[in-house]
């Protein structure tokens, strides 16, 4: 890893209609609007979208990282993230973002053990220690 502060750098483009492009060095472009919520077409990714979508990958790449360091093989991961948008004191803004993770792990696995190496990684992940939101995890452990 390297030396902190890391820095990240996204650009987005914009007319009075159409998508914002959202753009980064060495990175595919990502089209956005609005969600079905806000009128907009619900065809694209949107900024609630992608910050959900940023939950739940931070969360995996976590997950993945401390599994591999606690040499707790596993099949597959599944993370669905739910946020609830509300309105707090005439400002909108994530109340509450509810994680649900599906782990299936090969026999022989510590179920418990995979299942605190689950709620490690939501304490770790950087995405959600870094929004003022509650986040609830549902982990789940499947044997395989």
């Amino acid at each position: 890893m390297h030396a902190f502060p890391h820095h990240y750098h996204v650009s987005a483009s914009t007319t009075t209609e159409g998508d914002v492009v959202l753009s980064g060095a060495g990175l595919p472009n990502i089209a956005s609007q609005p969600p079905t919520e806000f009128d907009g077409p619900g065809d694209r990714w949107s900024p609630e979208s992608l910050l959900m979508a940023a939950i739940a990958d931070c969360f995996s790449l976590s997950f993945r990282a401390i599994a591999g360091g606690s040499k707790i093989p596993f099949k597959q991961l599944e993370v669905a993230v739910e946020g609830v948008l509300s309105k707090v004191e005439r400002k909108m803004q994530f109340t509450e973002v509810k994680i649900t993770a599906n782990l299936t792990v090969p026999e022989g696995v510590d179920t418990v053990r995979a299942e605190r190496l689950l709620t490690m990684a939501e304490q770790t992940c950087l995405v959600t220690n870094s929004l003022n939101v509650e986040c609830h995890l549902a982990p789940q452990v499947t044997v395989a």
